[in-house]
């Protein structure tokens, strides 16, 4: 797939799924999950999948929709690299989850963030995307 160059429905569905983005309650949720979750620990990511936390459901919603969105590239219905370029959010989801996903997958939810790793992994640009974000992280982590 990576081979292959994006087509017409690649970028229908890449701009559809930038406009699920902008819904309102899709935003706000986008807003308080990058804003206010920041893990140091893994207590503190576990913490969010909480029912009581107060960024539950927007850390729900959030969360599942990149995965949902690594999916569809997963099984080849949007182009790998555009995808790539294109879902900068989900890989700081991913890096926000990445140190504590053997513990997830084995405590929690063992498909946790599956389809996001395969995009990563399979993906020289997104991975190389991460690891900017992973610093960025990092140091926000770090205060």
């Amino acid at each position: 797939m990576a081979g292959k160059k994006a087509s017409a429905a690649d970028a229908e569905l890449i701009l559809k799924l930038y406009d699920l983005r902008r819904e309102e309650v899709m935003r706000q949720a986008r807003k308080d999950v990058i804003a206010k979750f920041i893990p140091k620990t893994y207590d503190d990511f576990i913490a969010v999948t909480k029912g009581d936390h107060p960024i539950n459901t927007a850390y729900r919603m959030v969360s599942s929709y990149w995965e949902m969105a690594a999916g569809l590239v997963k099984h080849g219905a949007l182009h790998l690299e555009l995808f790539a370029e294109n879902c900068g959010e989900g890989l700081i989801m991913f890096a926000k989850a990445q140190p504590h996903l053997e513990r997830l997958r084995k405590e929690v939810a063992a498909t946790a963030y599956l389809n996001m790793e395969w995009v990563v992994r399979n993906s020289k640009e997104a991975a190389q995307r991460l690891e900017v974000h992973k610093k960025r992280l990092a140091g926000m982590t770090a205060k």
